[in-house]
């Protein structure tokens, strides 16, 4: 692979969408009140770039940020890629919206609670108008935020795809440090278990999650019943979410296979496509979703050895039906080995009908998912 495309641009996020089977972005709204694809609270460039002018994104046009080379949601959703990705594969877009600086004049302030749901809101539904003018499928995407009252936003700004919260919340204000430990609170106080709950209630179709809920040292601190990736803890974990999809970030190489074959969806920074042995020993597969494996199949794939997975990896390749290909029996087998496996409440009936629906894969299965991408880039960004 040449060198990793910067982040949430083009280039980035089409390469992240042809490897995976979906890509999660950030957006922000310009000062002319378009969407740029964004995620620093300040403009990611050299200071030489910024020629004395305000540092926040807010304050340019979309026309200045895309000369400096960012990616506006518009230039990205009338992609062919996008357009075929998502509307005939299967393929879904997370959508992550952004609050300005607190230091910003227009952010409302730490307090202004009706400024951040406005904000948040039109941000949301704006994108929105987008996505319905590229005929994007309303459950092909997801709307998510670090903002405690996501709810209330979305009722200001008339949101009717899918969303779901960040959480704990991370402030706009401050670095990662500070952030984390304003956050720890929150974490410390709210179990895997209770943070589902909260998605449940709030009718989110999944749960983005972070990685300090999984792995150990970090997933003994919340209060309550501890989940990981292993024996009794992996069981507690498959009993907790009874399917329930769960979006864990960031996921690393080493522990990509235990992920996926724990039933959750994974988002990575990894998106080198040379990349076909992972660090556990296992060869690497990208489009679970996409490009579904049955289990006589994903058995072929665990047991490959590093001197073999590129011939199972071709042999796979030649021999899996695309999900956008398969007929409705190959469909039910996929959903009924799914659902055994990781002990689903919905039934095959549901799942199908879901499908048919809404014309968009069940939020349940499993996905690899290009973060930012092909992930997180250094600063400056560009």
């Amino acid at each position: 692979m040449p060198q990793q495309a910067p982040e949430n641009t083009l280039e980035s996020l089409i390469h992240g969408m042809s490897l995976f089977d979906a890509i999660e972005f950030d957006i922000r709204l310009t000062v002319d009140e378009q969407v740029i694809i964004h995620h620093d609270r300040e403009v990611s460039v050299s200071p030489s770039k910024l020629e004395n002018r305000s540092q926040f994104v807010e304050d340019w046009t979309l026309d200045e940020l895309t000369e400096l080379g960012f990616c506006s949601l518009e230039s990205l959703l009338a992609h062919p890629t996008i357009q075929e990705s998502v509307r005939e594969r299967g393929k879904v877009l997370v959508v992550e919206s952004k609050r300005p600086s607190l230091k910003h004049k227009q952010s409302g302030g730490l307090l202004n609670k009706k400024k951040h749901d406005a904000h948040m809101g039109k941000t949301m539904k704006l994108a929105e108008a987008l996505l319905d003018q590229y005929e994007i499928p309303k459950r092909s995407t997801v709307h998510y935020a670090f903002h405690k009252s996501m709810e209330n936003a979305v009722r200001v700004g008339k949101i009717e795809r899918d969303w779901s919260t960040l959480l704990p919340t991370v402030h706009p204000f401050a670095g990662r440090t500070i952030q984390r430990m304003l956050a720890f609170p929150e974490y410390a106080t709210t179990s895997f278990a209770r943070l589902m709950r909260k998605h449940q209630k709030n009718g989110s179709p999944m749960m983005p999650c972070a990685i300090e809920y999984i792995l150990p040292p970090t997933n003994l601190v919340p209060f309550g019943r501890t989940v990981g990736l292993k024996g009794r803890r992996l069981k507690q974990l498959t009993a907790i979410r009874k399917g329930f999809p769960v979006y864990l970030w960031p996921v690393l190489p080493k522990i990509e296979h235990s992920v996926l074959d724990a039933g959750l969806s994974a988002l990575t920074d990894e998106s080198n496509p040379e990349l076909t042995w992972l660090p556990s020993g296992h060869a690497r597969w990208t489009q679970p979703a996409t490009r579904p494996l049955d289990e006589a199949q994903q058995r072929q794939l665990n047991d490959a050895t590093k001197e073999t997975h590129l011939d199972v990896l071709k042999s796979l390749k030649k021999d899996t039906q695309p999900w956008s290909e398969c007929d409705s029996s190959r469909k039910r087998e996929l959903l009924a080995y799914w659902r055994k496996k990781w002990q689903w409440s919905k039934s095959v009936d549901e799942l199908v009908r879901f499908e048919k629906q809404h014309g968009s894969m069940p939020w349940e299965v499993v996905r690899m998912i290009g973060h930012r991408g092909s992930g997180k880039t250094k600063r400056p960004v560009l």
